[in-house]
């Protein structure tokens, strides 16, 4: 089966293949997909950007009923930002399900409005993380008997942060009918004996990691510590990656490495997981609309990050383990193109490397490179942020419109415009967005002025 023509999928589901220009099924959709639209236990092992979250989203949406107000699917994941990227992903899918309500329920937000959303009317869709999940279940406020599908969205991690019992909790207020669909990156031995559990005869579909790899650049290169900073700047310089994610082990380097990017002359945001849920926010959709050029990250913020064409992912430090090394540079060489993967070693962490060598082959080393020509590595477009949206009826062609209109800036020049409740953001070529921003502050979108500024 290499089609999702061949799956035989309802009316419902197909303008979401459309919208997200799916025709061919990845190994792990070709795999687990049959079985999962039948309404049995999957247990699928596959690789980071394997195309896990369509194939359980696919099964999910498909013993959805519109006319039960009730919840009937249930995602549960390890942290809010890839709640919140599966939740994008559904919505995408079940566009040809009107009336379709998904809410996402995860922590670092109000809960209030979340609450209110439940009393107004169950929703068909619940994606969230479990300890949010856990208070509103216990609060009484979230209902689960009449879920049909449960989908445990990278077990691994969850096992890794200690939700084991909460997943227990939460798994018990659902219908022992369920279909339960457990996706991981990984599958240690733990993992079977806790949450195995939770499925009954499950088809167990594995996508081994190099069969299926993307064709990823791996290389690592000797530095001291104290010249490490130097050593990023000079990397980046020399690269000049159009995106890239540097990871780090600790909270602290996060924000210092950004910080020396910055003074280096690098368009460089920071994300950890001690931000407000609105900064951070902030700094992926900066990162996905190209006005941020090196993202600064932990594993637990990068957590859910869904970048297709990430260039570069640089490990700052290298992480305690082959599987944390696999997840990173694993979200580079997605959707069929190329990346690239450097790692920066100090004589402290040769250990770490070569316990890498000894699992995943002999590792490429290479010298520093010497960067040519610019000092600088600025973003190609920049931010501005609209105090309106889907409540004011806004809309991106209105704000489109303004911009190619009113303030006279060419159609090429804008890029991606994402609208949000109450917050609408548009991504303008850097050398123009100064006039952007003038221009919409003195004029009117939609017949009415707005506050505008820039990120």
């Amino acid at each position: 089966m290499n089609s999702f023509a061949e799956l035989g999928l309802p009316a419902s589901l197909l303008p979401g293949l459309d919208a997200l220009k799916l025709e061919r099924l990845t190994p792990v959709q070709a795999q687990s997909l049959p079985s999962a639209l039948a309404g049995k236990d999957v247990l699928a092992i596959a690789p980071t950007g394997s195309g896990k979250t369509v194939a359980f989203g696919l099964a999910l949406l498909n013993r959805v009923d519109i006319g039960l107000s009730r919840v009937q699917g249930l995602v549960l994941c390890p942290t809010r930002e890839l709640a919140d990227q599966v939740g994008k992903q559904l919505r995408k899918l079940a566009v040809g399900m009107p009336n379709l309500k998904l809410s996402l329920l995860y922590g670092g937000v109000a809960l209030g409005p979340q609450i209110a959303s439940l009393e107004q009317h169950d929703p068909h869709v619940v994606v969230g993380t479990p300890g949010r999940i856990q208070e509103l279940l216990r609060k009484k406020h979230l209902h689960l008997s009449h879920v049909r599908s449960v989908v445990l969205d990278e077990a691994d991690r969850m096992l890794d942060m200690g939700f084991i019992d909460v997943l227990r909790e939460i798994v018990g207020k659902t219908s022992e009918k369920r279909q339960t669909l457990l996706f991981s990156a990984t599958w240690p031995a733990e993992l079977e004996s806790e949450l195995g559990r939770f499925m009954r005869e499950p088809l167990r579909v594995e996508v081994e990691g190099q069969q299926h790899a993307p064709s990823i650049e791996e290389s690592f290169i000797e530095t001291v510590l104290s010249q490490k900073p130097e050593a990023l700047s000079r990397l980046l310089l020399s690269e000049r990656p159009e995106s890239c994610v540097v990871f780090c082990n600790t909270r602290r380097d996060v924000a210092d490495v950004a910080d020396a990017l910055v003074a280096a002359g690098c368009s460089a945001l920071a994300l950890h997981g001690e931000m407000e849920q609105r900064d951070r926010d902030e700094v992926l959709l900066q990162f996905a609309n190209r006005s941020c050029r090196v993202l600064v990250a932990s594993d637990v913020a990068a957590r859910g990050l869904d970048i297709d064409d990430l260039a570069m992912v640089v490990n700052y430090e290298l992480p305690t383990d082959a599987d944390a090394y696999q997840h990173r540079i694993g979200r580079t060489g997605r959707a069929g193109r190329s990346g690239l993967a450097v790692s920066l070693v100090t004589p402290k962490e040769m250990p770490r490397a070569l316990a890498l060598e000894s699992c995943r082959g002999k590792l490429q080393w290479r010298r520093l490179p010497v960067p040519s020509g610019d000092s600088n590595l600025p973003a190609s477009m920049r931010s501005l942020r609209i105090d309106a949206g889907k409540t004011d009826k806004l809309r991106p062609g209105d704000v489109l419109g303004a911009l190619t209109g009113d303030a006279g800036l060419p159609a090429k020049a804008i890029g991606k415009i994402d609208v949000f409740a109450t917050r609408t953001y548009v991504a303008v070529d850097r050398g123009q967005a100064g006039v952007a921003l003038k221009r919409l502050q003195q004029g009117k979108i939609k017949g009415r002025k707005f506050r505008v500024s820039a990120l």
